[in-house]
């Protein structure tokens, strides 16, 4: 059973200061070449697209500036009057033009998408479970150690309170309750005495 393997890198597209950079050479020379250097933009087109459709239409452009140039190389001297000089100039002038709409539309186009896709590569990579490599300014040599949770405190079950045994009274404490009683015994057989000899005399 194989698995899903690993997704294909995505390049990075050059800045876009470099990018603006060839584009404006590139035209400049096909411009100052009054045209006849044409062919080298969509050159650089296909080959940085490396698309059948490119290669096309810079194989159409190179003929288009070889006919240009022999029709202007037919004319007879300096100055362009023949049909011929005419048709050749317009051909080249036009193939200008148009290479450089399709070069700066197509190489604008191309580079936006590579764009995107590098910046949806960066962002769905992790969502895919291919983690970013670990940075060698940051790796360590540190075995990891696998994480444990800590053990949890023993709780004991609640259990019910264990009445506390009935005190008894000191012993101390009971004398000194029979002394009182005794005490209150005497002094109420002296009252009663004392009343029964009062009443007597009383007599």
């Amino acid at each position: 059973m194989q698995g899903h393997g690993y997704a294909q890198p995505v390049k990075q597209p050059p800045h876009i200061a470099w990018l603006v950079f060839l584009r404006v050479l590139f035209v400049v020379i096909g411009i100052f070449s009054i045209g006849f250097l044409t062919w080298a933009m969509m050159l650089r087109l296909a080959i940085v697209t490396r698309k059948s459709l490119d290669w096309g239409v810079f194989v159409a452009v190179l003929a288009a500036n070889i006919l240009s140039l022999v029709l202007l190389a037919t004319e007879p001297g300096d100055e362009i009057h023949t049909a011929g000089g005419n048709l050749g100039i317009t051909l080249l002038l036009g193939t200008l033009v148009a290479a450089i709409a399709y070069y700066l539309a197509a190489d604008i186009r191309h580079f936006h998408r590579l764009h995107d896709a590098f910046t949806a590569h960066r962002s769905m990579a992790p969502a895919y479970g291919y983690p970013a490599a670990p940075s060698p300014y940051t790796a360590t040599t540190v075995p990891s150690v696998p994480h444990t949770p800590p053990p949890m405190p023993h709780t004991p079950l609640s259990q019910p309170p264990i009445p506390a045994p009935p005190q008894r009274p000191a012993p101390a404490r009971i004398d000194q309750v029979r002394a009182e009683l005794d005490e209150l015994s005497d002094y109420l057989r002296k009252q009663d005495g004392h009343h029964d000899g009062h009443h007597e005399g009383g007599r």
